[in-house]
């Protein structure tokens, strides 16, 4: 069974930094890609970036540019690092591998 536990959410001003961490558990890590999504208050959730087990990286168009996807396969971790960050980026932020989901961490972007 495949377990996902995000962690590095927190409050930050516009134009700030966070780096989320997705740690996995399981043997099929390495096999898989790995997905961030985000969901705001009252929308829907969003795609936000994905990496494959050869560490091919895409992006929506909403975040390219200023964040970054990357994988640590002997951690079992998979990394967001999320710069110049707007008020528009607040969401609960998840990862996702196969069906798996984490529970999710919230990133909240104010002054």
């Amino acid at each position: 069974q495949v377990q996902l536990v995000e962690s590095g959410g927190g409050l930050v001003q516009p134009g700030g930094s966070l780096r989320l961490s997705c740690a996995v558990s399981g043997s099929i890590f390495s096999f898989n890609a790995v997905n961030w999504y985000r969901q705001a208050p009252g929308k829907q959730r969003e795609w936000v970036a994905a990496i494959s087990s050869d560490r091919t990286t895409m992006y929506a168009d909403s975040v390219k540019g200023r964040f970054t996807i990357s994988r640590d396969n002997a951690k079992k971790t998979v990394y967001l690092q999320m710069n110049n960050l707007k008020p528009e980026d607040t969401a609960n932020y998840y990862c996702s591998l196969a069906s798996s989901w984490g529970q999710g961490t919230l990133v909240t972007v104010s002054e």
